[in-house]
């Protein structure tokens, strides 16, 4: 496998993982008590995976010489 394969792999295990996030964030604030603190980290993490997302989708895609 090489290292191409790899980073895509990785890209679709950080997006489902934030699809995730969504739909816990979404189930956690439409259920009441709200754990304020759970849901901060939540959207910590989900932030965070965004990031991960493009950076990794910046280095799959080729250098376009302007």
């Amino acid at each position: 496998m090489d290292d191409e394969e790899q980073l895509r792999e990785i890209l679709i295990e950080r997006e489902e993982e934030h699809r995730d996030l969504d739909e816990t964030i979404s189930r956690l604030m439409e259920t009441p008590p709200v754990n304020f603190l759970q849901l901060q980290r939540l959207k910590k993490r989900k932030l965070q995976l965004k990031d991960e997302i493009s950076k990794l989708k910046s280095s799959l895609l080729p250098d376009i010489i302007a």
